[in-house]
C-alpha cells in the first residue's frame, strides 16, 4: 500500500447523509455512460440536477428524453454548487481551461469520477475550490439499473482539496445520491484510485485479458484447429469462468469446474504468467505511477490518436473478431452487441 493511503473506511447510508447537498444544485457535465446515471440517480434522490451537453448530439437527445434541459458547460458551471465532470479523460484538460476554469468560483466543489487528471495535474483547480471524487466500481448502466432496483454499486470516495472543511460531507452525499452508500462507499485517495484503476485495466481486465484471449485463439488456429472451436474455448467460455470468480472468487471457480480443469489450472497457469510476465507488470505499474502513461495518452490524443486508431482497426478486423461475429449470430440468447 502506498505511503499516503488512508485507513480503510466504508461509509453506508446513515454515515453519508444527503443533507450534504441540501439546497445545492448539482451540475453534471456530459450525459454519457456515467453522466446519465449520476444525473438521474441524484434527481431521483431529491437533489436539484442540471446537465451540460450538446442538445443536438445523441446524448443530448437522450438527456431531453429523460426530462433534462441540456445547457452549455459554462452556464452549468456558473449555476452549480457541485460540478461533476463525466467527460472522457483525454478531453477534460482542454475543456477545463476553456469552459470550466473561467467560471469556477470559490466555494464550489469540483467532482470527478476518476482521478487521472487531478492526480497527474492535467487539471489544477484553484485553492478555494473543494476537489472530490466518487468513482463507482461499475459502468454507468449498472449504476443506474442497480439504483432503480433499490440497490447500488459500491463507490470509492476521495478528497484532493478541502477548502470548505466540508468536502468529504459533500462527496458522501453525492455517493449516497447515486446509490453507492447502499452497497458501501470506500474511502481512498486520488492516487490510489487512479493508479490501481489504470493498472487493472492495462495488466488484467482489458489489456492482459485481451492479449491472452488472442494468443490462445491464434495458437489453436495455427495448429490446425477450426477457428470456431478456438473461439468457443478461448473467448466464449471466458464469461462462464469469470461469472464463477465474480460470485465466489478463485476458490469457488475451482470448486465448480472439473478436477481435470482444476489440475490444469494449478499446474499450467504459472507457466503462462511467468516471472518475466510479472516483471513486465511491474514495468507497466512504474509507467503509470511516474506519469509516463498519462503523458503518453494525452500526447496521443493531441496528435489525433494515430497509434490508437491503427491498433483498434487491426484488432477490429482480426480473425477472432470476424469468427466471433459470425458465431454470435447463432446465439440469440446472448443479445450480441456489435459495433
Amino acid at each position: 500500500m502506498s505511503s499516503n493511503a488512508v485507513s480503510l473506511k466504508i461509509y453506508y447510508e446513515n454515515e453519508a447523509p444527503l443533507s450534504g447537498l441540501a439546497g445545492k444544485t448539482v451540475g453534471v457535465l456530459g450525459y454519457g455512460s456515467q453522466g446519465h446515471a449520476h444525473a438521474q440517480n441524484l434527481r431521483d434522490s431529491g437533489v436539484k440536477v442540471i446537465v451540460a451537453n450538446r442538445k443536438d448530439s445523441a446524448n443530448g437527445k437522450l438527456a431531453i428524453e429523460h426530462g433534462f434541459d441540456p445547457m452549455s458547460i459554462p452556464d452549468v458551471v456558473k449555476a452549480a454548487d457541485l460540478i461533476i465532470v463525466t467527460l472522457p479523460d483525454e478531453l477534460q484538460p482542454e475543456i477545463y481551461e476553456k469552459e470550466i476554469a473561467p467560471n469556477l468560483r470559490g466555494g464550489k466543489t469540483f467532482g470527478t469520477t476518476h482521478g487521472l487528471n487531478i492526480h497527474f495535474k492535467q487539471i489544477v483547480p484553484p485553492p478555494d475550490v473543494d476537489v472530490v471524487m466518487i468513482a463507482p466500481k461499475g459502468p454507468g448502466h449498472l449504476v443506474r439499473s442497480e439504483y432503480v432496483k433499490g440497490g447500488g454499486v459500491p463507490c470509492l470516495v476521495a478528497v484532493a482539496q478541502d477548502a470548505s472543511g466540508k468536502a468529504l460531507q459533500t462527496a458522501l452525499a453525492w455517493g449516497n445520491g447515486v446509490g453507492g452508500a447502499r452497497a458501501g462507499i470506500i474511502q481512498t485517495t486520488f492516487k490510489d484510485e487512479c493508479e490501481t484503476d489504470l493498472f487493472g485495466e492495462q495488466a488484467v481486465l482489458c489489456g492482459g485479458l485481451s492479449a491472452l484471449i488472442k494468443a490462445g485463439f491464434e495458437t489453436l488456429v495455427k495448429n490446425g484447429y477450426p477457428p470456431e472451436m478456438a473461439y468457443f474455448e478461448c473467448v466464449h467460455e471466458v464469461k462462464l469462468i469469470v461469472d464463477l470468480i465474480y460470485q465466489g472468487g478463485l476458490n469457488y471457480m475451482r470448486y465448480s469446474i472439473s478436477n481435470t480443469a482444476e489440475y490444469g489450472d494449478l499446474t499450467r497457469g504459472p507457466r503462462i504468467i511467468t516471472e518475466q510476465t510479472k516483471k513486465e507488470m511491474q514495468k507497466i505499474l512504474d509507467e503509470i505511477t511516474s506519469g509516463q502513461f498519462a503523458r503518453e495518452w494525452m500526447a496521443e490524443h493531441k496528435a489525433g490518436k494515430p497509434k490508437f486508431n491503427a491498433l483498434y482497426e487491426a484488432d477490429k478486423n482480426s480473425q477472432v473478431e470476424v469468427v466471433g461475429k459470425h458465431l454470435r449470430r447463432m446465439m440469440k440468447w446472448i443479445a450480441a452487441k456489435e459495433v
